[in-house]
């Protein structure tokens, strides 16, 4: 059975760079061979340094979130074993044969098989040698991403065309000809991405969060009204289906995660300092029958 990485480590999926070290850290002195004799220790340190050494790195982070464990074992002899996820398509599978290219770069990028070799003393996960291929890298903006993207290049004195296709993330990698690109997604103000999920905070008025209100909320599929229900609380997180990234799969979207944060008045009048004890003496009175 497969284990998860994030549990070995004590963290959540969303946990930062520096509780996983952390975490690891406290975990690698606790199992270390070296000091703890048990039975168990070195099986579970073994454990632990793995783990660390996959969701240390962002790239491996990112293959072992879309394909867990998997992604970093050896599958069949004809690349199709059990623990082949590329067997079903995986991270580094988009071909394309034609689209739009513009503000190329020559990247010195690694290979992403680079990380199987890790794992396989050199060998490739896939029962045979791939052979290396240019890479290239490109930036595109973050709605480009999201939507996809037509963009012009010229690669070796030639202007060519390539489609970005919608959903790619940061670190994608399209097999264009014979070219690996290197998708570079900037970041977005607005809009923090979680996998297919897109998180952003929403600010309302104090009398918004006790009246409740109609807001409008701005997604990567568009403007969607959202009924905000009167008592709402702060960092309240409100679901809105199927309005986040589309899978370059084509098999849905994911969802926009919008937090609440409340405004609160820096400079009040007498006027409404006044209203306000009225208010609360008003809601004391409440509470106590």
């Amino acid at each position: 059975m497969n284990k998860d990485y994030y549990e070995i480590l004590g963290v959540s999926k969303t946990a930062t760079a520096d509780e996983i070290k952390k975490a690891y850290r406290k975990l690698a002195v606790q199992f270390h061979p070296d000091k703890n004799k048990s039975k168990d220790a070195a099986e579970k340190f073994k454990e632990v340094s793995k783990a660390y050494e996959v969701l240390s790195d962002s790239q491996k982070r990112q293959t072992y979130d879309q394909f867990g464990e998997a992604a970093f074992q050896q599958g069949g002899p004809d690349g199709q074993g059990q623990g082949n996820p590329f067997g079903q398509g995986g991270p580094f599978t988009y071909t394309y044969s034609g689209g739009d290219f513009s503000g190329f770069d020559s990247g010195g990028f690694s290979d992403p098989f680079e990380i199987f070799a890790q794992f396989f003393g050199g060998q490739s996960p896939f029962g045979q040698q791939r052979q290396q291929r240019p890479t290239y890298q490109i930036s595109i903006d973050f709605m480009e991403a999201v939507k996809g993207v037509t963009k012009r290049v010229g690669i070796d004195g030639k202007n060519q065309n390539i489609k970005i296709p919608a959903g790619v993330d940061n670190g994608s990698r399209i097999r264009f000809n014979n070219y690996d690109i290197v998708v570079q997604v900037k970041p977005n103000p607005k809009f923090r991405r979680e996998g297919y999920d897109v998180i952003s905070e929403n600010e309302i008025s104090f009398k918004q969060a006790i009246l409740g209100d109609i807001v409008p909320i701005e997604t990567v599929q568009g403007i969607v009204k959202l009924r905000i229900p009167s008592g709402t609380q702060p960092d309240t997180m409100f679901r809105l289906a199927q309005k986040g990234i589309p899978s370059v799969r084509g098999s849905g979207k994911g969802n926009h995660y919008v937090k609440i944060k409340i405004r609160v008045p820096k400079n009040i009048s007498s006027k409404q300092k006044k209203l306000l004890e009225e208010f609360e003496e008003e809601s004391s009175k409440k509470h106590w029958f």
